[in-house]
């Protein structure tokens, strides 16, 4: 994301941390090589389900998100209590 492939809502997108809103549209740029990057990544991704808070249109290499996700639909991989132990030292 930080090279410019994407564009979030019409707008180029280079902040790896841009936090979406309910309904953002994020499609990467239609040029040759933002399309072979991103088709790389469609690829080693095509065995996962898509998450039922996105929406994945593989085809015109763009997707939305649908609502916020709940905690539980996340599934975090991180004990987030051992971290805040960590910080609290």
């Amino acid at each position: 994301m930080s090279h410019g492939h994407v564009v979030v809502n019409g707008h180029k997108c280079d902040i790896p941390s841009t936090i979406l809103k309910t309904g953002s549209t994020v499609l990467v740029k239609e040029n040759a090589k933002s399309r072979a990057f991103a088709g790389k990544g469609l690829e080693a991704g095509a065995s996962r389900e898509v998450p039922q808070w996105l929406s994945l249109d593989a085809k015109n290499f763009s997707g939305q998100l649908v609502r916020i996700p709940t905690r539980e639909e996340i599934a975090p991989v991180v004990d987030e209590q051992l971290v805040v132990e960590l910080y609290s030292k």
